[in-house]
Parts: C-alpha cells; structure tokens; sequence
C-alpha cells in the first residue's frame, strides 16, 4: 500500500469526524523524522473545541512487515496507552484507532505532547538541570504504575520469562557463528542466576531516554510502546540502567541523570513492591547482553545486503561497546568518565 499526503489527510479527517465536535480540516500534515520501525505525522485539526495538535502512528507506507518479535498491532498498543493513560502514567491520549475502512492502513491518533527527547540536551543543557533532579524518581514511579496495571485488562500480549528470553537471545546469538567470549561469559553469568517467574506483569520493553519526552519539571511522556509485553517487572528498570543509554554519563546508572537508589524511592512511591537493587542489576547486565546481540543483528542485516543503510552499518559496530561494559559490571570495574 503506498500512500500520498492527501490521502493520509483525506482518512485522519473522516476518521475523527465524530470524535471532535465541529471537526473541519486537518492542516499542517507533515511527517516526522526518527522512528525506524513505524511513521509519525504530525499534524492539526479544526474543532469546536478549538485546535488539537495530534500525532500520526502508523506502519511504514501502511503496510505490517513481519517481524522477528511478537510485537503487538497498533490495536493492542493503543489499548495498552489508553491502560497506561487509566494508570496515571503521563502518555498522550489517544482519541482514534484507525481500521481497513480509512484506507492507509493500521495506525492510530494520539496527542501532540510538546517537549524533548534528545537524550545529550536533556542530560546537559541548563535548561533541564532541575528535571535531571527528579527523572530516576518519576521513572521508577511511572514504571510501577505500568506494572501495577491488572494483567486480566491487558489485552493478548506476548508472554515470556527470563529463562525464555535468554534462550530466545541465545538461539539468536548462535545462529551468527560468530563468537564473542564475553558474550559467552555474560550468558554464563546469567544463566546461574536466572530468576523465578514469580510475577509476569506488564512490561514496557524499550523504556529509557530517548523514548521519554521531558520538559523542565520532569517526564511529560512515555513514548514507543511496540515492544510491550508480559514479563518480569525488573526487566524495565534494568533496561533504562544499561550504559548504551546513559549517553557518556556513565557514573549516574539510571538513564544518565540519577542513581538506581532515586530509581527504587520512585518505585516504592508508585506502589511498586519486592524491587531491589540486586535485580536491577541482573536485568542491566542481561540488557547489556541484549543490546549486543541487537547490534550483531544489525550488522548482519547490513553485511548480508537486507538493509545496506549507513544506520545499520553504524549501530552493528556498537556490540564492541557492550563487551566493555559487561566486563565493568561483571567485575565491578568502574565505567569510564
């Protein structure tokens, strides 16, 4: 399916038409940049009730590609953003969800949220230095609301547990033939301390800087929620705690801008309970192992000529950088400044 701007204009307008009172014309229809996987556009609407600045998410040139991963539709992730959004985490509402009738294929409709997302300005520029105060907090906070929210409201979600994600990640890594001893050591290491599937709740699954909008007082919105799943709650904390993502702020370990102990205080405050800071760091270096694996893959898929993007090139050559850090935290050597 490919489709021209006034067509995607045409559908989001007899889209809302009864959502907003008064709606008119959607104005302003350009696409963003960033957003590997899906499509952003941003654009305005005319209502009774005034203009509403909103957001496009849909698939590439409306068209689903399979995936490796039991990512969910754009159905489910808007299901799980209006859960989130119940929960009192900060998301953008959303008003519509598109289906086959609209004719650009599946996507929905979500608020406009004004703020930042590059990691370097929110983790350096002045005008963010009271956020960086209090983000590990709100993170910790906000990410207990996501795994508070009742399992029996979610919709169907992937469900997997730490030993099922390892051996997905092994099968994975294996399949390369291309050895790396750290790698095998992080494994090792993981695989002697694999926790108990106790509690499987919902998992955000890419929750980290770079994925949040902020503004000066702190987080404004949790974004990309197409990796959401059903797993170990720990599994977000540690995420946002992997070095790739503290952006060269490598003494605050959570996100660049706190510590893991502001991270827990965060978490006990959203209702968030049996969280220590033990499992945090086995998620960490079980997500420094991912991530690695992530960038092998990217480089395979540049090196077999599935996508011979300079971005694939770029990222696939970052595995490098995840073996220095699973050697700092597996032998508690201090991360470089």
């Amino acid at each position: 399916m490919t489709t021209g701007t006034d067509q995607i204009k045409s559908a989001l307008e007899a889209a809302l038409s009864g959502v907003y009172p008064g709606t008119s014309t959607v104005t302003d229809l350009r696409q963003l940049s960033g957003g590997a996987s899906q499509e952003t556009w941003a654009f305005n609407l005319s209502t009774g009730e005034g203009l509403k600045e909103l957001i496009l998410r849909r698939a590439p040139g409306g068209v689903v590609a399979k995936r490796a991963t039991a990512a969910p539709d754009h159905a489910t992730e808007a299901a799980i953003l209006k859960l989130a959004h119940k929960a009192g985490v900060s998301v953008p509402e959303v008003p519509c969800v598109l289906s086959d009738a609209h004719g650009i294929g599946p996507g929905y409709v979500m608020t406009r949220i004004e703020g930042e997302t590059i990691a370097r300005k929110i983790l350096r520029d002045a005008e963010f230095a009271n956020a960086r105060k209090v983000l590990a907090f709100q993170c910790g906070e906000a990410l207990a609301r996501i795994h508070r929210i009742p399992r029996e409201t979610l919709p169907p979600l992937n469900a997997v547990t730490p030993r099922e994600q390892l051996a997905q990640y092994r099968e994975t890594y294996d399949s390369y033939d291309y050895p790396h001893p750290v790698f095998e050591a992080a494994f090792k290491w993981l695989e002697q301390r694999l926790p108990e599937a106790d509690e499987l709740t919902l998992v955000h699954g890419d929750f980290r800087n770079g994925n949040l909008i902020v503004g000066p007082e702190g987080i404004r919105a949790v974004l990309d929620w197409e990796l959401t799943h059903v797993g170990d709650p720990a599994e977000d904390l540690g995420w946002l705690c992997v070095n790739s993502w503290r952006f060269g702020e490598t003494t605050k370990v959570a996100g660049g801008f706190g510590s893991v102990e502001h991270l827990l205080e965060g978490y006990r405050a959203g209702g968030g309970t049996g969280m220590t800071a033990e499992r945090v760091r086995f998620w960490e270096i079980f997500g420094t192992l991912k991530w690695g694996i992530m960038c092998m893959t990217m480089y395979q898929a540049f090196a077999q000529g599935t996508d011979r993007s300079v971005e694939r090139a770029a990222i696939g050559r970052r595995s490098s950088e995840t073996e220095i850090d699973l050697v700092n935290i597996l032998y508690d050597r201090p991360s470089p400044p």
